[in-house]
Order: C-alpha cells, then sequence, then structure tokens
C-alpha cells in the first residue's frame, strides 16, 4: 500500500514540474474540444484532451505494473 501512495505522489510532482514547464502548451485548446459561447454563457468540455490524457496514464499505469510485480 505504501508503494501505491509513493507512486502516485511521484506522479503528481512529475505532472506538476511537466505543466510548471510546458505552462504555455495548450492542452486543453485542441481541436476537438467542446466549447459554446453565448453572451454571458461559456460552456467548455475537453473531450480531445481528456482522451489524450487517458492515453498517456492508461500507458503509464501500465507501465508502472510491470515493475511493482
Amino acid at each position: 500500500m505504501a508503494k501505491i501512495f509513493i507512486f502516485i505522489g511521484l506522479v503528481f510532482i512529475l505532472m506538476g514540474i511537466v505543466l510548471y514547464i510546458f505552462k504555455g502548451f495548450p492542452l486543453f485548446r485542441l481541436p476537438g474540444d467542446i466549447v459554446i459561447d453565448k453572451g454571458n454563457f461559456k460552456f467548455y468540455f475537453p473531450i480531445t484532451s481528456s482522451i489524450i490524457i487517458s492515453i498517456i496514464l492508461s500507458v503509464l499505469f501500465s507501465i508502472v505494473s510491470k515493475f511493482l510485480k
């Protein structure tokens, strides 16, 4: 159980470093993200960004699970 918490902490630290380095990177402004802007109402649903993040995390967790077994 402790290994999992350490791993999750390292993932958060790594994500923070990556976000700090690439703060100008338009991750949540990709083509395919849904934006509805009408008057004083703005709806934003980052579907493409969510798919990319899901794929990256799935690959990352798959690799880590192989090392922890």
